[in-house]
C-alpha cells in the first residue's frame, strides 16, 4: 500500500517538474514527507 502511494507521488512529482512548475514544490514536499513516513515504518517494525 505505501509503494503505491510512493509511486504514484513520484509520478506526480516528475509530471509537476517537468509540467507544471508551480505546483512542483507542494508535489516534492509531499514526496519527501511520504518517504520520511515509509522510513519510519520501517525502523518502527524492525527486523
Amino acid at each position: 500500500m505505501v509503494w503505491t502511494i510512493f509511486v504514484i507521488l513520484l509520478v506526480l512529482w516528475l509530471l509537476g517538474f517537468f509540467a507544471f512548475h508551480v505546483t512542483s514544490g507542494l508535489i516534492h514536499l509531499i514526496l519527501v514527507v511520504a518517504v520520511i513516513v515509509l522510513i519510519l515504518g520501517l525502523v518502527r517494525r524492525g527486523p
